[in-house]
């Protein structure tokens, strides 16, 4: 573990609106879909750079603070903050003359950057040391803070970002950066800009829902209860990444084709990237812990609803705007010849069913059972965040070039993976965490066996 020290902490406000603009909404109520996660309200990204396009850290400090006033023109809300409204029941946004800005922390730390971008075990301590503390357990809670810190050795600099996951999910997040990125290297924001208009989601019975998820899941508002789920010693986490390029993607599909038509249960269709990755990955934990064959386990993950409701909310829609897919299989199904199409076709039913039903019953409200319940128990569930999809390093360029790595600092639970796109484009990056260093190391032996290699990875 490297010490990171702090140097300066400051705010960077919202500039005012422009002439003739009409100023933001000063309270924006959450919705359902978004109520549920203030009780899991840590969204945590790191990314990394150097190279010899890296300016000096002043400047790059100087600038990142620069570009993020700009970018708050578009992004107000998340100057403000997240708030009980006791009178109505409700959380909400709000924004206040009171409120100082976005919390810009400026730190420095011996460690570099080659060495904490390694796809061995991560140092976890440092990695925590990078993205800013953001108390999001007590409201009126702050939305957003910023980090950036000088790295040592050959050079380099990290930017942190804490994020609450009530107002923002991974689509959200990525949007942000690349519209940072965008005033950072100066050029115009991307097109739309983003909608905070929380009635782009209709969901039914609309404001007494979300009093109600309110009223059952955080009783005791302002304080936020911590779930059962995230109430692990993270820092005790063996965590490593893996990479699978765009190659081995396409042969990791194929062989998950070829395994359903051999056994007599052919997929409804090919597996997409997502698809093959998590049954991949699904299968690799469970296959290296020890699970009765005849116990059921699960795989929780989440899709992007904005395009699947009616009407569809839009991409540009700002918000967490997500519903949980919550598969299970015997443990038995996992570790035969077929796990990896057994996977894939649950995997696929899932997405159907929740692509049929959006919203269903009661949309993500499994995982918040989950994690607050603690039901089922921990070493049977694989926790899937982020997307094959999710462009980071693509959008991630402040001008610097792409980030030489990006992990999701905040893995809460003993086997969570979490997804971005690679670096290279075509592939896709995985992290994974377990609570037992021999888990991890049996994950990664699993890992090439199912992928029929012996190469290292």
């Amino acid at each position: 573990m490297a010490q990171v020290r702090i140097v300066d902490v400051g705010y960077v406000p919202a500039p005012a609106p422009a002439a003739g603009a009409a100023p933001p909404e000063p309270t924006i109520k959450l919705n359902a879909m978004e109520a549920q996660w203030v009780v899991a309200p840590v969204l945590q990204h790191l990314l990394l750079f150097e190279g010899d396009r890296l300016p000096p850290f002043d400047d790059v400090v100087r600038s990142l603070k620069s570009s993020l006033a700009a970018t708050l023109a578009t992004h107000a809300p998340l100057a403000g903050k997240l708030h009980h409204l006791a009178d109505t029941g409700e959380v909400a946004i709000r924004r206040s003359a009171d409120d100082e800005g976005v919390r810009f922390v400026v730190a420095e730390t011996d460690a570099d950057a080659r060495s904490l971008a390694c796809d061995e075990d991560h140092d976890v301590r440092t990695f925590e040391g990078l993205v800013p503390e953001v108390d999001m357990y007590r409201l009126p809670a702050p939305l957003l803070g910023v980090q950036a810190t000088r790295l040592g050795g050959a050079g380099g600099v990290a930017l942190g970002l804490t994020l609450h996951h009530a107002v923002a999910d991974g689509q959200s997040m990525w949007r942000l950066v690349e519209a940072w990125a965008a005033a950072c290297r100066g050029h115009a924001p991307p097109e739309p800009p983003p909608c905070f208009d929380r009635a782009r989601v209709r969901l039914p019975d609309g404001e007494e829902l979300a009093r109600s998820v309110v009223r059952k899941y955080m009783p005791g508002l302002p304080a936020v209860p911590m779930p059962a789920l995230l109430q692990q010693d993270r820092l005790r986490f063996t965590r490593r990444t893996f990479t699978l390029d765009a190659p081995r993607i396409a042969r990791l599909k194929q062989r998950i084709v070829r395994l359903g038509d051999a056994h007599g249960a052919p997929l409804r269709r090919p597996p997409s990237s997502f698809v093959a990755v998590v049954s991949l990955a699904w299968s690799c934990a469970v296959r290296c812990r020890s699970v009765p064959a005849d116990d059921d386990v699960f795989l929780c993950f989440f899709a992007d609803a904005r395009d699947r409701l009616d009407p569809p909310a839009g991409a540009e829609y700002f918000g967490t705007c997500l519903t949980c897919c919550l598969v299970k299989l015997p443990a038995r199904e996992l570790r035969g010849e077929r796990a990896l199409a057994a996977a894939a076709s649950a995997v696929q039913d899932a997405i159907r069913e929740m692509a049929e039903d959006p919203l269903g019953s009661s949309p993500g409200w499994e995982f918040i059972k989950l994690a607050i319940d603690g039901s089922p128990p921990i070493d049977r569930l694989v926790n899937v965040s982020g997307s094959a999809g999710f462009r980071a390093y693509e959008v991630a360029d402040f001008g610097w070039g792409r980030p030489r790595r990006t992990e999701n600092v905040r893995m809460n639970h003993d086997g969570q993976v979490a997804l971005v796109r690679a670096r290279d484009g075509g592939g896709v990056q995985a992290a994974v965490s377990m609570l037992q260093r021999a888990h991890v190391d049996a994950f990664q032996s699993e890992l090439l066996h199912l992928l029929g290699s012996d190469s290292d990875e």
